[in-house]
């Protein structure tokens, strides 16, 4: 008896092309419309990680290949400025970016 042990898994066509951006201290930010799978897996990992410094690394790897070279600059500019951005809001845009990428949402539905 033989089986067939084999799966295509595509071609990779119907990823998302669409532009993505978003805005923090009126800035405009522009982001690659999709990304490898294995970028999401990293960011999945470290995220249950209790090194909070490989957490924190994995955060600024993942802005570095999210964001547009030219945008990447500006956004790592502004997380060095006077300008505050609180840790709560890098979560926020993570998990907004997280969703758009993965087209699921990162929080559960409430539940009545």
């Amino acid at each position: 008896m033989t089986t067939n042990r084999f799966k295509d898994f595509g071609s990779g066509e119907g990823v998302e092309t669409s532009p993505l951006s978003f805005k923090l201290h009126n800035e405009e930010f522009h982001c690659v419309p999709a990304v490898q799978g294995k970028l999401m897996l990293q960011l999945a990992a470290s995220s249950g990680d209790n090194d909070a410094s490989k957490a924190a690394g994995m955060i600024d790897t993942f802005f570095e290949q999210v964001l547009l070279e030219e945008s990447y600059t500006r956004f790592s500019a502004l997380l060095a400025s006077e300008k505050i951005v609180p840790v709560e809001t890098l979560a926020n845009i993570t998990a907004w970016l997280v969703e758009e990428y993965t087209g699921r949402p990162t929080e559960r539905p409430e539940v009545s």
